[in-house]
């Protein structure tokens, strides 16, 4: 009998959201132009009458926008239970939080988030002492609160930082170097990044890769030619060295740098896909920053995890699904002359590297 109450109500209380759902009403939607443009590719004829929308920064995309989002939200603010829901999520998200701290130069830093900041505050100690201060908020860098910031990372003595900015959540960034000590900027922004990390080389430089600055709209400007850049300190951006990207057959869809923890080598990784790329050495030791060839097929995800001296190490999935670390030299860096330092298991390697040791599981 009781349960039979509980189907009974439950059917009630559904009946009641589903009638209110109905009464909900729909705006028409807004009319989207169409223009008469047409193109031919190989004699055949691909209409494409919503080009227009393609220019994000134009007043009649904006406009467009604008509409389909009035329609959008007046249903949605409809909806019974809703503002219920927000405030139950909002109960779930609203708990303090912070991230395992890490040492840079003569700080301590944590990142820190309140509970419903829309992105964490960096906050750092002193060493020896126990006061701690923001050292970055990114939930000031707009009054708007839509400049975001990604890729905080340190010079070797901790005294410059780097770190991106995005505005509105776009996937083109611009890289703020700044002194730590007095937090304002040491160089002009590095603009047109995209796809980037920040790879330091001591305090005097960094490494970062970009395309060429878009020829009109961000969002259908053309992003397969990717270049590694190195920036020293004090100089003009425009003055960047292209690294790795410059030749015709070092055309990738994505170019990163990484240099190893002992500043010996830059590792290059090129690829034109998601999975898999081709490894490229440079010794930062050596007179004339040969390029050395590791592996020149990207059909496996092969990455320098640590050197000593002349010793390398990489992991790789390269004959391998499971991932393995394998060994080599300098001399002999290509996969004929691998040999396994920890071989593959039947259970996928999980890999952490730091200060000459492995910790794998």
């Amino acid at each position: 009998m009781f349960a039979g109450t509980l189907l009974a109500l439950s059917a009630c209380s559904t009946d009641t959201n589903q009638n209110q759902v109905s009464e909900a009403t729909l705006k028409p939607y807004p009319e989207t132009q169409q223009d008469p443009v047409i193109d031919t590719y190989f004699g055949t004829l691909i209409e494409d009458p919503y080009r227009w929308l393609e220019d994000d920064r134009s007043a009649a995309t904006e406009a467009w926008v604008k509409a389909q989002n009035n329609v959008t939200y007046d249903y949605l603010e409809q909806l019974p239970h809703r503002d219920r829901l927000r405030d139950r999520l909002t109960r779930l998200l609203d708990y303090e939080r912070e991230s395992a701290p890490f040492e840079e130069g003569e700080h301590t830093y944590f990142y820190r988030n309140d509970g419903l900041q829309n992105q964490s505050v960096v906050y750092r100690i002193k060493q020896g002492e126990t006061q701690e201060t923001v050292f970055l908020d990114p939930n000031t860098f707009s009054a708007d609160g839509t400049v975001s910031m990604s890729s905080l990372s340190f010079s070797q003595d901790g005294s410059l930082a780097a770190y991106q900015l995005s505005e509105g959540g776009s996937d083109w960034r611009s890289i703020v170097i700044i002194d730590t000590a007095t937090l304002q900027p040491v160089d002009e922004v590095i603009e047109n990044v995209k796809f980037s990390g920040i790879s330091w080389l001591g305090n005097q430089g960094l490494y970062y890769s970009r395309y060429d600055k878009p020829d009109g709209s961000e969002l259908s400007a053309k992003t397969d030619h990717h270049k590694l850049y190195y920036h020293e300190i004090g100089t003009p951006a425009l003055d960047d060295e292209v690294v790795f990207g410059n030749a015709p057959e070092q055309k990738y869809r994505y170019v990163s740098g990484q240099v190893s923890e002992d500043e010996r080598y830059l590792a290059i990784y090129a690829a034109n896909t998601t999975s898999g790329n081709e490894l490229y050495l440079i010794d930062l030791k050596s007179a004339d920053n040969t390029l050395i060839t590791v592996l020149d097929r990207a059909e496996s995800d092969t990455s320098l995890v640590h050197s000593e001296g002349t010793a390398l190490f990489f992991e790789t999935n390269l004959n391998a699904p499971n991932t393995r670390v394998v060994r080599t030299t300098l001399s002999d860096p290509t996969p004929a002359f691998w040999t396994d330092l920890i071989p593959e298991t039947p259970h996928v390697l999980n890999l952490s590297t730091g200060g000459g040791y492995f910790f794998a599981h």
